[in-house]
């Protein structure tokens, strides 16, 4: 792999985490994605998947077939590999460093470090897990400890609420808070009702039904920050959108502060620590203004609402 320019990624599961990870992957330059994994989808299919995105349109770069185990992409190879064992797929050979796990089912440590016997460095879930360290950008990362090989990015939402939540408790302190999020479809919700054993709600047809449903968001945002472990928890609404998420943080603070001084330091944390992290916007905006944004979090300065100087809902 000579010739390389930045860090070779491999990405385990093309499905829709793993296609926009890759999308994500290949606009930046201090990365090359080098190698993918998915026994489910050939060759030619990854490229009608990768090439045609209902919700981000159709890729502008250039991807095609060179043959059943190799894709090129914006003129580069990549290889492809169809093992349902991530310990018999050869990272290695393709001088794979970080892997992105995102299947979906090899989410805790010893799962995920089946990725190590065929040569990665260090693995990354692409969502949360029970056992495995949780990091969200701009709120816990500089605590990273190198020996951590195996790391979990925790769950959109919990990357929406936790830079947040971290701004409000390190300026005015977060006694209590419940946290809604009205959250876009995603792929295992049925498009008609359907049999669903473990959640009766959720199967239930996406398209046409407001769905309450649990998150464990809140209760992570204790582990990324543990000041506020068991301070916050909550849960979600499902309903009829495609994309962009939104979370609605009610809190109790311990410095009463007016909701002009709440908005301050919010847009002052989005202009520095935080920039391109959590966003600030005092637009008249919508869901679909946010599809391809790439900060983790942009509060709605319009939107949010106090009843009192301690207590107030935020929405982001």
């Amino acid at each position: 792999c000579s010739g390389r320019h930045g860090r070779g990624i491999g990405i385990n599961g093309f499905g829709r985490i793993g296609r926009l990870v890759a999308r994500a992957a290949l606009e930046k330059d201090n990365i090359e994605l080098v190698a993918v994994n998915d026994p489910f989808i050939d060759t030619e299919y990854m490229v009608y998947m990768f090439k045609y995105d209902t919700v981000h349109g159709k890729w502008k770069g250039e991807i095609s077939k060179k043959d059943e185990s190799t894709l090129i992409v914006n003129g580069k190879e990549v290889k492809v590999y169809a093992k349902r064992d991530p310990a018999e797929i050869p990272w290695s050979e393709t001088g794979v460093e970080y892997v992105v796990e995102s299947t979906g089912v090899f989410t805790d440590k010893e799962k995920a470090a089946a990725h190590l016997k065929g040569g990665a460095k260090r693995v990354v879930i692409s969502a949360p897990s029970k056992d495995a360290p949780m990091y969200v950008v701009g709120v816990n990362h500089s605590s990273f400890q190198a020996n951590e090989v195996i790391i979990s990015n925790a769950s959109c939402t919990t990357n929406c609420l936790a830079p947040l939540a971290k701004v409000i408790n390190d300026k005015f302190g977060i006694v209590e808070g419940l946290m809604t999020t009205v959250h876009a479809v995603t792929a295992t919700q049925k498009t008609v009702d359907g049999p669903s054993n473990k959640d009766w709600r959720g199967g239930r047809a996406a398209g046409y039904n407001i769905i309450p449903s649990s998150t464990g968001a809140a209760k992570a945002v204790g582990k990324v920050l543990p000041e506020l472990n068991g301070k916050l928890t909550g849960m979600a609404f499902r309903v009829p959108t495609a994309d962009v998420s939104v979370v609605d943080l009610t809190v109790r603070l311990e410095k009463p502060a007016t909701y002009d001084e709440i908005k301050a330091a919010i847009k002052e944390a989005s202009e520095g620590k935080l920039k391109g992290i959590l966003g600030y916007t005092d637009e008249d905006v919508v869901s679909s203004d946010f599809i391809g944004d790439s900060r983790s979090s942009i509060f709605d300065a319009k939107a949010g609402i106090a009843l009192s100087s301690t207590f107030v809902k935020l929405v982001s």
